[in-house]
């Protein structure tokens, strides 16, 4: 994917919405980009979160002592929460096919998501799904 493509794939993900052109590009160039091949841990439970991930392509399983949980795919984002809680992560991330993602290093997320209000939000509403559906899940 060139450049044009990133920030084109970006503006048609849900949690970029509200993102101009110009801040769309800020974002390709601030994300690094990497891949991930089929049955790669991304994330490893217990262990310290590298960065925050959005997927671009591809699709990656989320697993709690080894319990698939949850499927990610394209427009999906993993990595946040123990980064900004400071925590472990609470699960592993698998690829199940070769993952293409842009990355924000940890260090950077913070002050990231502070300069960007909206994306912020509908990160917050994001996670508000997620705990809709684990809350459902549990009962």
């Amino acid at each position: 994917m060139d450049e044009r493509e990133i920030v084109d794939t970006l503006g048609s993900f849900a949690l970029f919405a509200d993102l101009s052109r110009p801040e769309l590009e800020a974002v390709a160039h601030r994300f690094d980009e990497a891949w991930f091949s089929q049955n790669q841990r991304v994330i490893r439970q217990g262990f310290s979160g590298v960065g925050f991930h959005v997927v671009l392509e591809g699709e990656a399983s989320v697993r709690i002592d080894g319990e698939e949980r949850a499927r990610l795919g394209r427009g999906d984002f993993f990595g946040e929460l123990s980064i900004l809680l400071d925590e472990p992560p609470n699960a592993d991330i698998v690829a199940l096919t070769q993952l293409h993602c842009l990355v924000l290093p940890r260090t950077e997320l913070q002050s990231w998501l502070l300069s960007a209000p909206g994306v912020t939000l509908r990160m917050l509403q994001a996670e508000l799904r997620r705990l809709r559906i684990a809350s459902t899940w549990r009962s």
